[in-house]
């Protein structure tokens, strides 16, 4: 685990590097700027048409971040697919499922692989229970779920901000406590694209949503005119095991416990283990998207309970010895959006399909 830890190490300190203009991000800066032209010429080249944008015949919601680095897009994806699905829609997913093997569309089940089909995405489906599909190409997955699922009315593409061949009615920009960061461009900051977006500006989001955790205002968000809503992020009062298994949070208080999260921002998960009551003795970091040998190497540390996030279960979850000699639990992440967020989301929604 030496390799995955110094990788978290790494990342953790290129994060905290990117939330001030100091001397290495001050460096890295000219290259920002060539990143800016790029992404400028690519956005003309799709305005202009000579880079296809693919239009589907239901309408399509991105969710996505301009910063690098977990700003919440799943949780965000998760809780507006759930909301859509109470009033009468019939929502699928598309996603590129970063990290797993393949390129071809290949439709997300219950007991799929994380390996195959990407942790979020099985994620995603296992929260919803909605017909997900992943493929490289994010137009391929969303025509391939089409096929498959002719019912669906509306799509969701959960981290397809950047992606633009894949056309969108509606898109939604996350963020978490960091704000824009440092407000430059990688890789002297966190921003994959240029923030605020000038208005008329192509591909320019719709909404903003800005999560902050409980007792933490979230970090004020210059949006240009686009309208920002707030939504509260907090772990759930319980915890769920590997075969569904529920209980209440504070059962695992002063037990021996190991943490581990395998996310882009790991010492959150951490800290908000801590303001629930639990004290784990180990907090282990994993990269983004670690892969199954790691959580296998952690099976093999001492017999503490483990404690993870419900991305981490995906994967870790299936490695447990089926005899029941080692516990796991996976403490989920709960967001509430204000209800003004969902109300504008809806309102979008009745003015596409009537234009349609």
């Amino acid at each position: 685990m030496s390799q995955g830890k110094a990788d978290t190490r790494r990342q953790t300190r290129w994060l905290r590097a990117a939330q001030q203009r100091g001397g290495p991000m001050r460096l890295l800066w000219p290259v920002s700027l060539l990143y800016r032209s790029l992404i400028a010429l690519r956005r003309r080249l799709y305005a202009m048409g000579v880079l296809r944008v693919h239009r589907l015949e239901v309408p399509v919601i991105v969710v996505g971040n301009v910063v690098l680095g977990g700003a919440g897009k799943t949780p965000c994806t998760i809780a507006l697919v759930n909301h859509l699905v109470s009033r009468g829609w019939r929502p699928g997913v598309v996603s590129r499922g970063h990290g797993r093997q393949g390129a071809d569309a290949t439709p997300v089940h219950a007991n799929a692989s994380a390996a195959d089909v990407g942790d979020e995405p099985l994620l995603i489906h296992q929260r919803t229970g909605v017909p997900v599909c992943v493929a490289a190409r994010r137009v391929d997955a969303a025509r391939a779920l089409l096929a498959a699922h002719p019912q669906v009315n509306v799509l969701v593409c959960d981290d397809g901000l950047q992606h633009l061949a894949l056309g969108r009615d509606l898109a939604i920009v996350v963020f978490d406590d960091r704000g824009v960061g440092n407000g430059w461009l990688l890789p002297a900051g966190l921003l994959r694209e240029p923030w605020p977006p000038a208005p008329g500006s192509p591909f320019r989001p719709d909404l903003v949503l800005r999560q902050s955790r409980e007792g933490q205002p979230g970090q004020p968000v210059d949006a240009h005119g686009l309208p920002v809503f707030d939504a509260l992020r907090r772990l759930a009062t319980h915890a769920l095991g590997p075969q569904g298994q529920r209980v209440p949070l504070a059962q695992l208080r002063g037990q021996a416990l190991t943490a581990t999260a395998g996310i882009a921002r790991p010492e959150v998960f951490f800290s908000m283990l801590r303001e629930s009551g639990l004290v784990p003795e180990q907090e282990i970091p994993l990269p983004d998207h670690a892969d199954a040998t790691a959580y296998a190497e952690l099976l093999r540390h001492p017999a503490d309970v483990v404690v993870c996030t419900e991305k981490d279960a995906v994967k870790l979850f299936p490695l447990l010895p089926a005899d029941g000699t080692r516990q796991a639990w996976a403490v989920p992440l709960e967001l509430a959006p204000d209800p003004a967020f969902f109300a504008a989301v809806e309102a979008r929604l009745a003015a596409v399909t009537a234009g349609r």
